[in-house]
């Protein structure tokens, strides 16, 4: 998957600036943009602090806020002077994220405290596309840009949003400025950028629907990845991750995550759920190891850490890992994660219900709340 990232935020950037070019020479301070409340002339300055702003989070690292600093314009600066401020934070966005290691994460409020390259450059393209919208709506301008740039958007911050027959239109509707057919109105929206969980060794991070696409048609999902991986399995799952996202009930914590490890940021195999917990509660769990990261105890770290992570949400009773009677080392890495055999009973009960294969054991970690019942 070639990281296009910061080409993608050029591209944004320059297609807006044509825009709003041919309406330079209107009074952007007399008219509100679109839906807000502010002018056009406050949102197109709210687009060139917003890409300073994210440039600073990559290109100083912050970790726990905002780089404090803003970006303020000369006076008496026109319009033509601010879209030339546009270009020039852009390119320097832009810059930014060409620059950060995919492994590199930095300060955002929502909703895990955190994002990488990927992540930031979505939320900068965003406001560049809706606020762009919003000022051309203001003064009646026409503006759709390409329909790439709000699909990269959508499939990277907006995983929880099922993608519609128009990117450009769904993305409007997600953020509450159109309306879908056969969709309510959006009142309220954030987006979402992927969650990472640490381990000592490790960082589990998320896999949005970008990445699964890449990942389950034969690409690298923007990893870096030992030798002979990824492997089988994590494409599999890669592919569940688009199926459940093309059907709208995909959601990233019930996804699947990369195994990053900290020393070198390569990646070394793949973790996740099968789907959301069922009405029972109970989540199958899989994972899986490149051959040379096998026997350093690593999908034990991984399978422990996003236990412990899930567990406690209100939804999931009960985790469950199928494993081939077979496979003494699987089994080994779900007991030391704090997993048991299932009950004679349950497995009857899986095989028979579920059409399970009779080869398969399973293994169950259980909830406090579920032990206490």
């Amino acid at each position: 998957m070639r990281h296009m990232g910061g080409e993608r935020v050029t591209e944004a950037v320059t297609d807006a600036v044509a825009v709003l070019r041919t309406a330079v020479d209107r009074d952007w301070s007399g008219v509100k943009a679109g839906r807000l409340d502010w002018t056009c002339r406050d949102t197109a300055e709210h687009i060139s602090s917003d890409l300073i702003a994210y440039a600073g989070q990559l290109a100083g690292r912050a970790q726990s806020a905002y780089v404090p600093f803003e970006i303020t314009l000369d006076e008496g600066t026109d319009n033509e002077g601010l879209l030339h401020v546009i270009e020039t934070t852009g390119a320097l966005f832009s810059a930014a994220i060409r620059t950060t290691p995919h492994e590199v994460r930095a300060f955002h409020p929502y909703p895990f405290r955190s994002a990488n390259r990927e992540g930031f450059a979505a939320m900068g393209i965003a406001e560049v596309l809706l606020h762009t919208h919003d000022i051309a709506e203001g003064l009646g301008q026409a503006y759709e840009p390409p329909a790439e740039l709000a699909e990269f958007v959508l499939t990277t911050i907006f995983p929880h949003v099922r993608p519609g027959p128009d990117h450009w239109r769904t993305l409007l509707w997600a953020t509450g400025r159109g309306d879908l057919p056969g969709r309510p109105p959006v009142t309220e929206w954030r987006w979402n950028n992927n969650l990472v969980i640490p381990t000592d060794r490790l960082t589990l991070q998320g896999v949005t629907p970008a990445a699964a696409t890449d990942l389950h048609t034969g690409g690298d999902g923007g990893f870096e990845w030992v030798d002979g991986g990824p492997f089988q399995g994590t494409r599999d799952a890669a592919g569940m991750v688009v199926k459940a996202y093309g059907e709208g009930v995909h959601r990233p914590e019930w996804g699947l995550f990369v195994l990053v490890r900290r020393e070198d940021g390569r990646a070394i195999g793949g973790i996740g759920f099968h789907g959301v917990p069922d009405e029972e509660g109970h989540a199958e769990v899989g994972y899986d190891l490149t051959e040379a990261a096998r026997g350093q105890g690593y999908a034990t770290e991984a399978l422990r850490a996003l236990s412990d992570h899930s567990l406690p949400r209100d939804e999931a009773h009960a985790l469950i890992a199928a494993i081939h009677e077979d496979n003494a080392p699987s089994q080994g890495v779900a007991t030391r994660a704090g997993y048991v055999r299932a009950s004679v009973e349950e497995e009857r009960t899986a095989y028979e219900e579920h059409d399970m294969d009779r080869e398969l054991r399973l293994y169950v970690r259980r909830s406090t709340r579920q032990q206490r019942q």
